[in-house]
This record gives structure tokens, sequence and C-alpha cells, in this order.
């Protein structure tokens, strides 16, 4: 069985590394060609289209930016979705909205073809060692078949129910996470501005009942104003829009979410886009990129 593994960005080329190291024979596509490179000495083959890596694989896993990408790569003229098999498995680990992702399903199920939304949480060192949490939402006999596949990338996965359950889980989470990233670093700014050292605001709030676990990992970030990029804050900007979008097509109001999404857009427009999202507390302190 050779399986499809589309978008080689921080995340899917260690993704796909790990199918390939735990002995999967894989067929890439990435639209800048030689982020494949690594792979392609492992051992897999590099597709020139979305399409003609379709013809070839079962199993599709794609792994891109935000929804227009999405629909471009699989439905394009190039798009994979026309030349897929009858009855073969097409997964998204996108982080998209739970909309996008009901109305895909859709799509691909009047053509026969299975789908299985199953975005992660975790960056890229959970990434690189294969310890993702996978979200998922699709039709149970599916996701079982595929579970081994997942479990080599991932250390749990939890089934949520039907296609856009996975997406929908995965959107709740990324806004807590964006908030408690903008909460932490105004408090951490507040306490300098008091005259405490950052050591000592991180050795009080890490680890204590009011911080979330994560900001653990973003300490030596702020500590040294280097924001070396796990989750770029571009895509929590992206994430906070897809968000808000969410919370218009329901009925909910989001207040915070919404002044929360403002700020990601003015950092990401001031260029700190493709540093990671913890860089907010080097927007919100006024200090230089």
């Amino acid at each position: 069985m050779k399986i499809g593994f589309i978008g080689l960005g921080l995340m899917g080329i260690r993704m796909a590394n790990n199918l390939i190291e735990k002995g999967n024979d894989l067929i890439v596509y990435n639209r800048t060609k030689y982020k494949a490179e690594p792979l392609i000495k492992k051992g897999a083959k590099i597709a020139g289209s979305p399409s003609e890596l379709a013809k070839e694989a079962n199993i599709i896993f794609t792994m891109i930016s935000d929804p227009p990408s999405v629909e471009e790569i699989a439905f394009g003229e190039l798009g994979f979705v026309k030349s897929m098999k009858q009855n073969s498995i097409w997964i998204d680990c996108s982080t998209v909205n739970p909309s996008f992702t009901k109305s895909i399903a859709v799509k691909v199920k009047k053509l026969n073809i299975r789908f299985i939304d199953a975005p992660v949480a975790g960056t890229v060192i959970p990434a690189e060692k294969g310890e993702l949490l996978f979200f998922v939402g699709g039709d149970k006999k599916d996701v079982e078949e595929v579970r081994p596949l997942l479990e080599k990338m991932g250390k749990k996965v939890i089934y949520l129910g039907e296609n856009g359950k996975g997406t929908s889980i995965k959107m709740v989470i990324n806004l807590i996470l964006g908030q408690a990233m903008i909460a932490f670093s105004e408090g951490m700014i507040l306490g300098e501005s008091l005259g405490f050292k950052k050591e000592d605001l991180f050795n009080v709030l890490i680890g204590g009942p009011v911080t979330a676990p994560f900001l653990a990992g973003k300490k030596e970030k702020i500590a040294n104003n280097k924001f070396d990029t796990e989750f770029p804050l571009q895509w929590m900007f992206k994430d906070f829009q897809l968000a808000a979008l969410t919370g218009y097509e329901n009925n909910v109001a989001l207040p915070l979410t919404n002044q929360a999404k403002e700020l990601y857009a003015l950092a990401n427009k001031f260029g700190y886009g493709e540093k990671d999202f913890s860089s907010i507390y080097n927007f919100l302190s006024g200090m230089k990129k």
C-alpha cells in the first residue's frame, strides 16, 4: 500500500519522515520541491503534481496551511481529488474551520472517497519524535483502518465523531492556546515594569496554578529574545481569523478572541509572522524584532 503525503512544511516534513522511518512506502508532493529532498534520500518518491500523486496512493495525507490552499491542492486544475481511486482515503491534518471541513467531506463522499479530518496538537519537536495528538472526525471504521498510520506519527489518537469534529476541537484548543500566550506576555511585561527580573517571574509563574503547561516550553524564547519557529505567528493569526468566522457562523460571541485576532494581525503586519507565535511577547513589549 502506497501512502501519499502532501505538504512538507515544518510539521508535514517531520510527520512524513516518521512514516518512512517506520517502514511505509511514501510518495510526496510539495509546491517547493527542494523541501522533499531529505525524504527522497530515504526512499520516498516525489510526484510532479497532486494529481500524479493520487494516481499511485491508496491513502493521502494533507498538511496544508489554510483552507484556500487545501481547496486548490485538492480541487484545482492539478488537484488530487479527481485522480483518487474509488474507496481510497483522504486524511486532512490541516488546521481549518469546521464548516470548510464539512463541505469538502460532502464533496468527496459523492465521489466515493472516504474522508477523515485529523488535525494535530503539538509543534515541531513532538512531530519529530512521533508524539503528536490527533483529533479525529469521520467514519469510525475508516478511522480504525488508518489508526496504525496515525500512531506512527503520534502518541494518541482521539476519535471525536463525524467529520468536522476533529477540526472543531482543534479550533477550540488553538483559541485557548493563543489567548494564553497573550495573557502570559502581558503578565510578564507588567511584572518587569514593576521591577522583577524575568527569571524571578518565570520561577513564580511557570508551573504554577494560573499558567498553562505549554508556557514552560516558551520560557527560553522569551528569556533570550530568540523566537525560533515552532508554530509561526502568521498561522496563529489565521486560526484566530477562522475561529472568529466560526463564531459568526454559529451565532456565538467571541469578544476576547476577536481582540486577540487583531493583536496577532498587527504583529503579523509588523514582521513577526514567520517567528514563533510566542514572539507576541516581543511585539507587546515594544522591543525590536
